[in-house]
């Protein structure tokens, strides 16, 4: 029986977590038609399936999809994100946030405050929509380039005192980034797993 279950709106993301922790027998729960349901809000139905789903896996329960994240906290899972805004916050601010997706923009923006508590994260938002095609696409690498480059432009605006890559789909331009910048550049998958082997 798996010690841990990782609950995913696009299969990429299983590879990516069993690339991290190669060595864990990691329980995968795909459902890439969530995603596609969930751009325009959750619905009772959407949150039934999410909430069953949690409560039949075995072990530990990360959710990976930022958009249903908070539906997954509520059901006992860990969001992916979480580790991550909390580690933004012993940075402190200001935080550069990225994101690809609308759906994502709210939830994350929300989790971040929470980490943060009384402070305030001094938050710019770098919406970051036009680059998703390409991630849908497959191209991985493109979509991770384009990414990298867009956020490293706006790291020269002002001075920031970290870089949250708000998806787990943009982990991939954390490695481009840090070689064009000096700032912490932070990934929910790799923070995440750290966290959940941690604990768990």
């Amino acid at each position: 029986m798996a010690k841990y279950s990782l609950l995913h709106t696009a299969q990429v993301h299983a590879n990516t977590f069993d690339q991290l922790a190669p060595e864990e027998e990691l329980n995968h729960y795909v459902r890439p038609d969530w995603l596609q349901r969930a751009q325009g809000g959750i619905d009772i139905t959407l949150r039934r399936e999410i909430t069953q789903a949690i409560h039949a896996a075995n072990g530990a329960v990360l959710c990976s999809c930022t958009t249903i994240g908070e539906v997954a906290e509520e059901a006992g899972a860990t969001r992916i994100d979480w580790p991550m805004m909390q580690e933004a916050a012993r940075f402190g601010g200001p935080v550069l946030m990225a994101y690809c997706l609308e759906s994502t923009a709210e939830p994350s923006e929300t989790l971040l405050r929470r980490a943060f508590g009384d402070r305030d994260p001094e938050l710019t938002c770098l919406e970051l929509g036009q680059h998703w095609p390409l991630f849908e696409a497959g191209d991985s690498a493109g979509f991770a380039a384009a990414v990298a480059a867009d956020a490293a432009e706006a790291l020269g605006t002002m001075d920031f005192a970290c870089v949250v890559l708000a998806q787990a789909s943009m982990a991939g331009a954390a490695v481009p980034l840090r070689e064009q910048t000096e700032v912490p550049v932070l990934a929910s998958p790799e923070i995440a797993m750290r966290a959940l082997l941690r604990d768990g």
